[in-house]
This record gives structure tokens, sequence and C-alpha cells, in this order.
């Protein structure tokens, strides 16, 4: 065997093992259940929760939406560049500037916002049960009220829950698919290792934060599992793709529509952390400030990974 191939093949299940078992601690373990917690222990999982939302929101900014506006300003780069060369010299050099100055990567992440709004819109107008709010979330909003009697308005009741863990599953699952991708089409052992490392980095602590934000809504533990298990395949599925497709093998037009489905990954990535996560996590009035701070840490942790990732 190859060591370029042995090296992506241990790259493989590393990215399948690690993301089983982090995402899989909080299912398996009673004690980040938060319907049996009172006390300091559902403060300590308040605060866990709200690192787990500093640290989406670390990687939908710092990892996929940059890596998405990444990719798909290259990409549009070099569609100017071959349709310039097509031309044999006789393009518009302001109608190309125009063309490159646009915002398409925020647009794209943009639609894929819009996209999940209209789904979730949809959902709500076509069936009004899914607004209710889950068992769980009334419990703790029950709690948060006991917490602070002399809080004035209602408290946010975030809706949908079970649908935007569906949905941010779905958006994670497309940037595994091409984080295992990159891997699968390093062309040198050192590159392998080195992106797989930072892939690893911030993939434990991101999968740690959906196995908690599942059982927070109240995700049944056989389809947490799963989903769970659906998410660790995704970077070896891509890993494989890559290995499976020859060096420098790719059709025009491929790249950008990669670099397209990645930032509306990102888009729906960020619907769900702000809509839904966030909202959530400080829907309480208890230690406004303790939760900036674990928010805080959870970002900076994923700020200092993009340095390697």
């Amino acid at each position: 065997m190859e060591p370029l191939l042995g090296t992506k093949i241990g790259c493989l299940f590393a990215l399948l093992v690690l993301t089983l078992v982090c995402g899989l601690i909080p299912i398996c373990f009673k004690w980040f259940q938060t319907t049996t917690a009172t006390g300091c222990h559902r403060r300590v999982l308040s605060f866990l929760g709200c690192t787990s939302a500093g640290v989406f929101l670390g990687a939908g900014f710092m990892h996929m939406t940059a890596e998405a506006l990444e990719a798909i300003k290259s990409e549009i780069q070099n569609l100017v560049i071959q349709n310039r060369t097509k031309s044999e010299g006789h393009s518009d050099d302001d109608a190309d500037s125009a063309y490159m100055e646009y915002p398409y990567g925020e647009l794209i992440i943009s639609l894929g916002f819009f996209l999940v709004f209209l789904l979730e819109s949809l959902a709500l107008q076509c069936c009004p049960g899914t607004a209710e709010t889950p068992k769980v979330q009334e419990q703790e909003l029950g709690t948060a009220h006991e917490l602070a009697p002399h809080s004035h308005g209602p408290l946010p009741s975030p809706s949908g829950g079970p649908f935007r863990a569906l949905i941010l599953l779905l958006s994670l699952s497309f940037h595994s698919v091409f984080e295992g991708l990159a891997v699968g089409l390093q062309l040198t052992v050192a590159s392998t290792v080195q992106l797989c490392l930072a892939v690893l980095a911030h993939k434990g602590i991101v999968v740690f934060g959906v196995g908690l934000r599942l059982v927070q809504v109240g995700t049944k533990s056989r389809w947490a599992v799963l989903s769970i298990l659906s998410l660790a395949l995704m970077s070896p599925l891509g890993l494989a793709i890559g290995l499976a497709v020859p060096q420098g093998d790719s059709k025009a037009g491929q790249g950008l529509a990669q670099s397209v489905l990645e930032g509306m990954a990102a888009g729906t990535f960020l619907y769900v952390t702000f809509l839904e996560i966030l909202p959530r996590e400080l829907a309480s009035p208890e230690a406004p400030l303790a939760k900036w701070s674990c928010v805080a840490a959870g970002f900076a942790f994923m700020a200092v990974i993009a340095l390697w990732a």
C-alpha cells in the first residue's frame, strides 16, 4: 500500500471514530439530560449550551462562511479568466471587473438563509402544529420564569426545534462531505495529515454541540444516535470520493457547483445558529455576563482553530 493511500485511509477512520465518540457522549450519558437537571446542575448545562452556541457561531463565520466565500471568489475568477481566454482578447475589461466585484458569495449564503426561512414558513403555514413548543422547552422556559419572577414581558419561545435541528444536521453534513473531499484530494502525506488534524480539531467540539442540541430539543435516543451516525459518515464519504476521483480530473463548473452548495450550507447553518440556538440559550435572564463569557469562549476557540484550518 502506498504511504499516501494508507495515510488517507487512517484519516478516514479517525474522522469516523472522533465524530461518533464526540457526538454520542451527550446522548448516552444521562448527566446531559436537561429534563432531570436542577439547581447547579442545570446552570452548568446552560453554560455548556452557551459555549456550544459560541462554537456554532464561530464555525459558521470562521469556517463555513469564510471557506465558502473564498471558494466562490476563486471559482468566479477562474470562469472570468476562461471566458477571457476563449474570447481571444475581445472581452470587455470593465464588464469583467464588474463580474469580479459583485458579492456572489454573500448572495449565495443569503439565499441559503432565505431558503431555510421559506421552508420553515411553509411548514408552519401547512402544519400549524409544528409551531407548538416541545415539552423540554416548556419545562426550561417555566424554570426561567421561576428564576426571574420580576422580568418584564414573555421570554422568547423558539419554535420548530426538531425541524431546525434537522436543518443543522443537513448543513453540517454538506460541509462535512466537502471537508472529507478536500482531505481526499491532497497530493502529499504532509498536507493530508495537516488538513486532517485541522478538521479533527474543530470537528469534535462541533459534533459534541450537535449531540447536546439533539438532547436539548427532546430528540429520542434512537433517532439522535442515527443522526450522529449519519453525520459521522459524511466526512469519510467525502474522503472516499476524493480517493476515487483521478488527480486533475475536474469537469468544467464542478468546482463552482461545489462552492455554491457549500455557500448554501453556510447560509442554512447561520440561520439555525441565530434563530434557534442563540435565542434558546439566552432565553433565561439568569447570569447574563457568564453566558456571554461562555458564548465568547466558544467563538474564540473556533477563531483560534481557524489559524490552522
